[in-house]
């Protein structure tokens, strides 16, 4: 069910831009499955308008989500407790266009978050209005780079797992990946089973190195500790001196691009990044 989205081999699917299911008007699927896969994070899988054909959703690419929801009462006045609001989210499916019917988003469930917290807890068989627009469409596969960094922080994951599904999917593949994965705790690694896997069935393609900020000192954790770095990403990540042969995929929290490689929303490269020599076309903010 849909926990092989987080344990299956990775399989390349991939149609072009404007042909998803969704397009830019909003509409309702039903949720047809929940499973946690962690204490704080859970897939979700939906159902699809047509449910004879795949989502259709180009690699790699995002939908919108969106629901009425009540307004945090902590964050409003008095008077206003009762309102709602329309909440609108991002999300990176983690199947692939090899299923039909449905599709699965991993999602990490914040206490603050309104829509986060809203499909941790919507009963099986309600709806959520999802939409596609050219925005959400990002970096295409098949990828020309033959060297590719993966630089991660939490549910940053998923725009790389459609990434490495169309490249580890590849049977003629002989691109390189190299991955650093940041997260707080060891149990909050979201799709260390499959990742661990996929370096396991690809390890001359494919590596992962586990950084974790907050792992309790007392723990067997015998991996990297602390947040990623300068000397973790020379050692671990393909140098800037391969020129067009090598790029840089960030996604993750504000804090980690603004730290290592500038605003998502800014063009310009800036921190780590820029400072250890990657050019603007070595890096994209995903």
């Amino acid at each position: 069910m849909s926990t092989l989205t987080l344990s299956g081999s990775p399989v390349k699917s991939l149609v072009p831009p404007g042909q998803c299911q969704f397009n830019a008007e909003f509409q309702a699927v039903p949720l047809i499955e929940r499973v946690f896969v962690s204490e704080t994070s859970s897939v979700l899988r939906f159902g699809l308008p047509d449910s004879d054909k795949p989502l259709n959703l180009s690699t790699c690419a995002c939908i919108l989500a969106k629901a009425d929801l009540p307004t945090d009462p902590s964050t409003c006045a008095e008077d206003k407790k009762d309102a709602t609001e329309v909440v609108v989210r991002p999300y990176t499916p983690i199947s692939t266009n090899a299923q039909t019917g449905s599709f699965d988003l991993l999602v990490k469930h914040y206490p603050n978050g309104l829509m986060s917290k809203h499909v941790k807890t919507m009963p099986v068989g309600a709806t959520l209005e999802f939409k596609h627009i050219d925005f959400n469409v990002k970096l295409q596969a098949p990828f020309k780079q033959k060297n590719i960094g993966m630089i991660v922080g939490g549910t940053g994951i998923t725009p790389m797992i459609q990434a490495l599904h169309a490249i580890l999917g590849d049977e003629t593949n002989d691109i390189k990946v190299s991955m650093l994965y940041g997260s707080k705790i060891s149990g909050d690694i979201l799709g260390e089973e499959m990742l661990t896997k996929w370096t396991a069935n690809y390890g001359d393609s494919f590596s992962v190195t586990h950084v974790l900020s907050d792992e309790s000192e007392s723990s067997e954790w015998k991996g990297e500790r602390g947040y990623i770095t300068e000397p973790l990403i020379r050692e671990k990540l393909p140098s800037p001196v391969l020129g067009d042969d090598a790029i840089i995929f960030v996604c993750g929290p504000p804090p980690m691009y603004e730290a290592l490689c500038g605003p998502r929303g800014e063009s310009e490269i800036k921190g780590v990044l820029a400072d250890m020599g990657y050019k603007k076309n070595q890096v994209y903010k995903f």
